[in-house]
């Protein structure tokens, strides 16, 4: 019997995605042991500040690739949304699960949406892309920088008597908490993160015995809407430390990429939308990338050294 280990976070979150992994490869592979490396990022220990200020969230998955790199496991799961556009020269992206709704959620204790919050209102979020179009929907909103696990979010959201928090909404069904969803917010309002609701399998780029028992996990619909994402971010070389958003869906052999590009509190939002062929996927988030740049995205990101950072936890 051959045994594969996945190095893995330790929040409920992450346990629960290569939980789901291993759980895939036993089905496809029984004669396949599985086991997890559980392991904490500087992300999980770094918690006093936004991400935006502690290098971004390449802090989640560093010290993960780097058990792949020295042999302490064969594999790993991330979200995809906390992976960076490039990765080491040595792993690739082996396999991508079918997603999860990919949308954001506001949860609020009473069970308010968004709309109905008085002025002022206190909302939670350590994200400067959800602040971002938060603000520039409701610029009356006070933003509260708020890390840890969901369910430590949702914790510090009671604990603050804070109006709402906005998680993803994949988080929340992966964790069986989506009962406590007052509000799942349209792409309009909330454009999600690139690769959010995704699941990332990462291994080395030579170990082809691993690569061919991961092509059952593999799911082309996703690969393809990710591929358009990730080259829209790859483009902008952005990531936590910059307010921007990529969806994009496959129909009909058609992918359509929406993206955005703001500042962080919310006065100035760039948007715009690229359809094409699957096999241009990256050609199209490039493309949607460089269209941005030149409608005002180029002077946000050069500008964003000077940009309202988050309001501090209180």
């Amino acid at each position: 019997m051959s045994s594969l280990r996945i190095a893995t976070r330790q929040s409920a979150l992450a346990l629960w995605q290569a939980q789901h992994v291993a759980a895939l490869l036993r089905r496809h592979h029984p004669r396949t042991e599985v086991t997890l490396v559980e392991m904490t990022t500087a992300g999980d220990r770094f918690l006093h500040a936004p991400l935006a200020q502690i290098g971004g969230k390449g802090l989640f998955i560093k010290e993960i690739e780097q058990a792949i790199l020295d042999g302490r496991a064969r594999l790993a799961v991330h979200s995809l949304k906390d992976m960076t556009s490039a990765l080491p020269e040595t792993l690739c992206l082996a396999a991508v699960p079918e997603r999860e709704d990919p949308r954001d959620a506001f949860v609020s204790s009473p069970g308010a949406k968004l709309s109905d919050l008085p002025q002022g209102a206190a909302v939670g979020t350590s994200s400067l892309r959800r602040q971002c179009q938060l603000l520039e929907r409701r610029p009356d909103l006070r933003i509260v920088s708020l890390r840890g696990n969901v369910q430590t979010r949702l914790r510090k959201m009671r604990e603050q008597n804070l109006a709402g928090v906005v998680l993803a909404v994949a988080g929340l069904r992966r964790l069986n908490l989506d009962a406590q969803i007052s509000e799942v917010l349209d792409l309009d309002t909330s454009l999600p993160a690139v690769g959010q609701g995704a699941l990332a399998i990462e291994c080395r780029s030579d170990d082809r015995e691993l690569l061919s028992m991961l092509a059952p996990l593999e799911d082309a619909q996703t690969r393809v809407a990710v591929r358009a994402e990730r080259a829209f971010l790859a483009r902008l070389e952005g990531g936590c430390t910059v307010p921007l958003a990529a969806h994009a869906v496959l129909s009909q052999s058609v992918v359509r990429l929406r993206g955005l590009i703001g500042r962080p509190d919310g006065t100035r939002v760039v948007r715009g939308e690229r359809s094409g062929k699957a096999d241009d996927a990256e050609a199209i988030g490039v493309g949607l990338a460089e269209e941005l740049l030149s409608r005002g995205g180029g002077e946000i990101l050069a500008s964003f050294g000077r940009a309202a950072p988050m309001v501090p936890e209180s």
